[in-house]
């Protein structure tokens, strides 16, 4: 018991909850950007960030949120290479089912999600909380930090936007696997839920994918 966190079951139970832990903060992160675009202002996006920059409870979340960032990574990584070393000779007969071809590329999937993320937060995080160079707006005497004009101007750049959305169907591909593959590995593997889990996980993806990719389309045309 003492060795199972060290263990490869130990392992992908780790990356399995991590997953998960980054799968429900999509959720949020995603409801306060659509505020950006279905509000008429960019007051609530401005006053959300700024809550969930100052906030001390969220601002212990966002750090058990790098923290199982880079669990999920790491494991995932490991785990990958370990399943290489595995296998060092391709099968010659391979498996195409729907489960071995999305997972055969969720290590790619991962690599360019993480240089998305990396360029995200410079763009924005690393600006915001580092550097300071965003500019300020009052709502009822009070200053807040303009992230949502930083946003609207990125999303004006047609190289940006279609950076994005190629990340975001990325995203996309990743999740379709990932959701129902996390559960899976935490033991959810029967014959009555897995279709439910399977089907859940696509619903997920597609709300999810479809409204980070509504975004910078609605900016770019619309705004």
């Amino acid at each position: 018991m003492n060795n199972i966190f060290v263990s490869s079951i130990g392992k992908k139970l780790m990356m399995s909850l991590a997953g998960l832990f980054l799968i429900s903060f999509l959720a949020v992160h995603l409801a306060i950007n659509l505020t950006l675009v279905f509000s008429g202002s960019r007051e609530l996006f401005n006053k959300s960030a700024y809550f969930m920059g100052n906030n001390i409870v969220l601002k212990v979340m966002e750090m058990v949120l790098f923290g199982g960032f880079l669990l999920h990574m790491i494991f995932g990584t490991y785990i990958q290479i370990q399943n290489w070393f595995a296998r060092p000779k391709r099968y010659l007969k391979e498996n195409f089912s729907q489960t071995s071809f999305f997972s055969k590329f969720m290590i790619h999937t991962a690599a360019i999600i993480t240089v998305f993320l990396v360029i995200h937060l410079m763009d924005f995080y690393y600006k915001a909380k580092v550097l300071g160079h965003v500019p300020q707006v009052i709502y009822g005497g009070k200053e807040y930090h303009d992230l949502g004009i930083m946003v609207v101007e990125k999303f004006q750049i047609p190289g940006y936007v279609i950076f994005n959305i190629a990340c975001f169907l990325f995203l996309g591909f990743h999740l379709w696997h990932g959701f129902w593959s996390a559960f899976q590995t935490l033991g959810l593997d029967h014959r009555r839920y897995t279709p439910l889990i399977k089907a859940l996980g696509i619903i997920y993806t597609v709300v999810i994918t479809g409204g980070f990719l509504y975004i910078p389309i609605y900016i770019y045309f619309w705004m």
